[in-house]
């Protein structure tokens, strides 16, 4: 029976990236309480093979205009809304049977924390005499929210590890009613005897080679094993040095920090040696802007990975000015073989409001680096954010599209605690509901309206079906209507996308394929998929051999039918 449960809760959403739902966070506060001495156990709703599709919130019922009927084409979005996880009946069984006096319940992000307070609620019922405290991105930006849930107890801020052994103790030792003692407590909030709220700055960890490794023997590993091998989730540093406007990390929430490389080795080598993980995230906010520590992390962890032939991957994004030649030739010697290169946007006035230095010529170096090395690169952009054009966004995609990298397109979302959320908010442009602060859910209309947001979306698709296409060394389609008789002879997925992409280039209109084979138009803006064909037609194929700036006056004249 454990002191401390530590519960990280189901998700509902369109999608869920199983490898970037490891609770890492959860095992390195269990590694600081068991060094404390507090027995330990995660219950991670996450890891449950089951999910189920459920009806959209009514709050979301606009998307039906865009993801309502199935496609099957590489044209596809989002196609049904899904519970992830185990149901609240079955947490909170399990949250009864530990019989634990204190349990604490992850609440990383905003559009999630419906589903954290749920937990809260369904865990309340069946533990009446335990305390609950929450943690997490969202709880740390929006405290006075978490805690108008009652069945809330406390909120820590900021980094758990140090905070949470201390609140556990102080409740073993005191129970709750010593609001002098709680308030010690680095990011404690909690109810105050005259019913405000005592809440403290966020809390850091001081010297983080002091933590423990994590405890990641609490972590489901069959679950998150990816080809029969374990995936395992590091960081090496906390915080972020940059202040980009869209981002509530940079906002100094903590300070930057780098772990010492001794440290992260030794907890590679564990996730290696002992678990079998063939694929590690670093899930750091910026890896590599110290060139010498991060040139000597390599260094000390690449002989191992090779060896064991183990994926290094930095999903969380690489800032492009950072890398060099030299550094990107040591990942892939030390087994990154993709790099997720992280741009906002290549126009100098959207990145002036992302507050970004330039980062185009960084980024279109590094991506020829990569193509040098044999690695694959992943370039993120940003559509759809406050005062953002989608004009900005098209040049951003014909700027990818002549480049060998895949295109990786995020819609704007207000994160709490950023700077664009307090600005979105000051010109009412937030979403009234916070499950709606999620890509997916085209959180805004504003100078790019969510029929655009939708739009650029799909042509994204369209853009790294373009380099598909090269890469399979398949000539690109003659503009074509789509006919119910080219479709039947269409066998396969990627010829029903060569389909699409010629009725695309005829007509502009973007299609999808249903389950039983019917063609329909996407609700798109016909007006952002002509322009778009206006920057890329006629000299497809010379955008695709890198030559496009050397044609910029080449514009298509499209057909209708």
């Amino acid at each position: 029976m454990p002191d401390v449960l530590l519960i990280q809760p189901p998700v509902q959403d369109f999608y869920l990236t199983a490898k970037r739902t490891i609770p890492y966070g959860l095992a390195c506060i269990a590694a600081a309480l068991e060094k404390d001495g507090f027995s330990v156990q995660i219950l991670d709703a996450l890891a449950a093979s089951a999910s189920r599709t459920i009806s959209l919130p009514p709050e979301m019922g606009y998307l039906s205009e865009f993801y309502g009927e199935p496609d099957v084409s590489p044209f596809g979005l989002f196609q049904g809304y899904k519970h992830f996880g185990l149901d609240m009946d079955a947490v909170a069984a399990a949250a009864a049977r530990s019989g634990a006096f204190l349990i604490g319940i992850s609440s990383l992000f905003t559009p999630y924390s419906d589903m954290a307070l749920d937990t809260a609620e369904a865990v309340r019922k069946a533990c009446p005499h335990s305390f609950i405290v929450a943690g997490g991105h969202h709880a740390t930006a929006m405290p006075g929210h978490v805690m108008d849930c009652p069945a809330i107890d406390f909120v820590i801020r900021g980094e758990a590890e140090t905070a949470l052994p201390l609140l556990a103790g102080v409740l073993r030792e005191h129970g709750p009613g010593c609001p002098d003692i709680l308030a010690a407590i680095p990011g404690i909030v909690f109810r105050k005897p005259d019913a405000t709220l005592h809440v403290s700055q966020p809390a850091a960890v001081a010297n983080l080679d002091a933590m423990p490794l994590p405890a990641v023997h609490l972590v489901d590993q069959a679950f998150y094993a990816r080809r029969k091998r374990g995936s395992a989730v590091v960081t090496a540093s906390r915080g972020c040095p940059l202040a980009c406007s869209y981002c509530a990390v940079g906002n100094q929430t903590v300070p930057f920090r780098k772990r010492g490389i001794p440290s992260v080795a030794a907890e590679i080598e564990q996730a290696i040696t002992v678990y079998n993980a063939g694929f590690i995230d670093f899930e750091d906010e910026n890896l590599t802007m110290d060139r010498a520590w991060f040139m000597e992390l390599l260094n000390a962890v690449g002989p191992l990975a090779r060896d064991r032939d183990v994926e290094l991957r930095a999903m969380n994004g690489l800032f492009p000015p950072s890398l060099d030649e030299a550094m990107v030739a040591a990942m892939k010697a030390a087994g990154f073989k993709t790099l997720n290169l992280s741009v906002g946007s290549f126009s100098s006035d959207q990145q002036r409001r992302f507050n970004r230095p330039d980062v185009g010529r960084a980024h279109d170096r590094a991506v020829a680096w990569c193509k040098k090395n044999g690695l694959e690169a992943v370039s993120y952009i940003i559509a759809g954010a406050p005062d953002q054009t989608p004009e900005t966004t098209i040049n951003d995609l014909v700027h990818l599209l002549g480049l060998p990298t895949l295109a990786g397109l995020s819609v704007f979302y207000p994160a709490p605690g950023s700077r664009d959320f307090e600005h979105a908010a000051e010109q009412g442009l937030l979403p009234a509901h916070l499950c709606l602060m999620r890509s997916s859910a085209l959180p805004l209309s504003h100078a790019t309206t969510r029929t655009g947001a939708v739009t650029l979306l799909r042509i994204s698709r369209i853009v790294n079906f373009i380099k598909a296409l090269e890469k399979a060394r398949m000539p690109l389609p003659e503009p074509a209507p789509v006919t119910d008789e080219r479709l039947a002879a269409c066998e396969t997925r990627i010829e029903k996308g060569v389909l699409l992409l010629a009725g695309f280039f005829y007509d502009a209109k973007i299609r999808g394929v249903t389950r039983t084979g019917r063609v329909y138009e996407h609700a798109v803006s016909m007006d952002l998929t002509r322009r778009f064909l206006e920057r890329i037609g006629g000299v497809v194929p010379a955008v695709l051999s890198g030559q496009a700036k050397s044609h910029p006056e080449k514009t298509v004249a499209l057909r209708t039918p």
